[in-house]
């Protein structure tokens, strides 16, 4: 597993991803009255954005990244924040310990094309489904094969899958919202205008 080659955006920048939640974050929250004492697991959490607006608003986060310095920095943010309820954690996502049935939600977040391959990503896809409650909401973003422009992740060289096959894991699930979409953006570190096209899946595990 690699941290995408971020390392160098969280040295040069307080704050490489911003404070605004993901999309499909905000999309949940108009799903779910309040989250309020549910478990939130999110995997890939870089500087903790979609971890704290999780937390400020009531849920009990386990947030992990594999990079140390995005792990320091979200301590950092979130302390200066105010926002409490996170555990913060260095883990591989390939290695993480999960209980069957725990979380009421898991969030993916730019976590599975930084895997190796594709037999990795369906390994820890269906790891973190497994540790998703029934009625649990899976939230998952990640590259995908249509179209990637890579000038601005210098060394990365990230596993792509396609829309369809990230589809086809969540196949047994219920399927709030699915994506394939441009993201179009620049890197504060570098300025390298560039764009990727991004699934974005919202999915709420059977009953």
């Amino acid at each position: 597993m690699t941290d995408g080659g971020y390392d160098t955006g969280y040295r040069a920048c307080g704050c490489f991803w911003g404070t605004e939640p993901g999309s499909l974050v905000l999309k949940l929250s108009k799903v779910l009255t309040s989250f309020t004492g549910l478990n939130v697991l999110d995997v890939g959490c870089g500087e903790g954005k979609n971890a704290m607006f999780f937390a400020a608003r009531g849920a009990v986060v386990r947030a992990v990244d594999i990079s140390e310095i995005a792990i320091a920095r979200a301590r950092e943010l979130s302390s200066a924040s105010g926002v409490n309820g996170i555990l913060f954690d260095v883990k591989d996502a390939r290695n993480l310990g999960l209980s069957p049935e725990h979380f009421d939600i898991v969030v993916a977040y730019g976590l599975f094309h930084c895997l190796r391959e594709r037999n990795e990503i369906a390994s820890v896809c269906t790891r973190l489904q497994f540790a998703t409650r029934a009625g649990g909401y899976f939230i998952l973003c990640a590259f995908n094969s249509r179209h990637q422009e890579l000038a601005a992740h210098p060394g990365f060289t990230p596993t792509i899958l396609g829309h369809e096959d990230y589809e086809g894991m969540f196949s047994e699930w219920k399927i709030l919202e699915s994506t394939d979409k441009d993201l179009t953006e620049i890197h504060p570190n570098n300025g390298i205008q560039h764009t990727h096209s991004m699934t974005r899946i919202l999915a709420k595990k059977p009953t």
